[in-house]
């Protein structure tokens, strides 16, 4: 098994001078627990990405942090890597209880917050009365909650298709529970917006804010210089690589990933890499060159798929079914896929059509 798929452990551990790792438990694909990074100073402590929206995972932070002597009362600070569930989920709910800061790079967003500059359709059309139902209970639920949705994935995919939370276990779990559980799960307001290179006092000493899009539009590290620490978010994990998503707000979501990827290599001094999921590792270039030739192997699968084929021309799905095993296909597989290809369009080593409303790539280049 995977790291960073195994259950969280149960001991609170230094792993870095003055760093405490809390591990916290989840259920999503592929991941078994969030890291939880405490940092205690003069003033009380600062927590890295609180974990996953649930009771659970609250309740397992709340007793982790008092048997370390560090009570949920002196939280003063939360800085929250990106804008995913398993990292900014109990971000507020401390905010209420302790006033403590919510520090986030400033394009932090949730999929609950409003989007101005969005200009897709946010009304998904339904076929069935029991899609009509569940409209209906959305609907209701947001006026409620005075929250709004504007999820990627509750419209129709752009390389053609259905949106994906419009099948009903995924708009239950994604759409409707998070309302029904308002009160746990609660999109976070930063009251600190950071920018790529500003100071954090953290642990009496200073971080430096490190922004990485690739993951997210949003995804921020931080290094410590003076003791050698980069906490890498979901941005460099050690055994398996982030979803690099198609359906986001990046124009160029894979060509972002890689120039994040190639500036690990110019921090020196490292010699502690805090991932958000699974355990420490200390080779940060040597790890970012890995997944750098992790996706270019990706793309290589992708020409041969489309040169094994009658006209070098295939669909998204088909291309997917390419890159991931059978278990994994779906959208957030066609998703990933998605980036790819348009990494390649991007860079002139593909050429896209539309036929019958699905997008067809053909790669042009070798």
């Amino acid at each position: 098994m995977r790291e960073e798929r195994r259950p969280p452990e149960k001991e609170v551990t230094e792993v870095a001078p003055g760093v405490l790792r809390i591990q916290l438990p989840m259920d999503m694909p592929g991941l078994g627990h969030v890291n939880c990074y405490a940092i205690e100073d003069r003033e009380g402590v600062a927590l890295i990405d609180p974990g996953v929206p649930s009771l659970r995972s609250w309740t397992v932070l709340n007793k982790q942090l008092k048997s370390a002597g560090l009570p949920m009362e002196r939280v003063h600070t939360v800085v929250v890597s990106h804008s995913h569930p398993d990292h900014y989920g109990a971000a507020q709910r401390i905010r209420n209880l302790t006033g403590a800061d919510i520090v986030t790079h400033e394009n932090f967003k949730t999929y609950w917050d409003p989007h101005e500059e969005d200009d897709f359709v946010r009304e998904v059309a339904v076929a069935g009365d029991h899609d009509v139902q569940m409209s209906a209970i959305e609907n209701a639920l947001l006026k409620m909650t005075k929250r709004e949705r504007n999820s990627p994935w509750d419209r129709p995919v752009p390389w053609g298709g259905p949106p994906p939370d419009a099948e009903w276990r995924s708009r239950f779990r994604w759409r409707i529970l998070p309302l029904l559980l308002s009160k746990v799960w609660q999109p976070p307001k930063p009251s600190k917006r950071v920018i790529d290179g500003t100071t954090l006092m953290l642990g009496d000493r200073e971080w430096i804010s490190v922004y990485t899009p690739g993951h997210t539009a949003d995804h921020l590290c931080l290094l410590d210089p003076t003791e050698g620490i980069f906490v890498s978010g979901d941005h460099l994990l050690p055994t398996i690589t982030p979803h690099i998503s198609g359906l986001t707000t990046q124009a160029e979501p894979l060509g972002d990933f890689f120039t994040s990827l190639e500036r690990m290599t110019t921090f020196e001094g490292v010699k502690t890499v805090l991932p958000a999921h699974g355990l420490v590792f200390s080779d940060l270039a040597g790890r970012s060159t890995e997944i750098i030739e992790h996706h270019h192997e990706r793309l290589h699968t992708l020409t041969e798929a489309a040169v094994s084929s009658s006209d070098n021309e295939l669909t998204v799905p088909e291309y997917s079914k390419h890159l991931f095993k059978p278990r994994s296909w779906g959208p957030m597989a066609d998703s990933e896929t998605f980036a790819h290809l348009e990494y390649l369009r991007q860079t002139g080593k593909a050429t896209t059509r539309e036929v019958e409303g699905a997008l067809r790539y053909r790669i042009t280049s070798h």
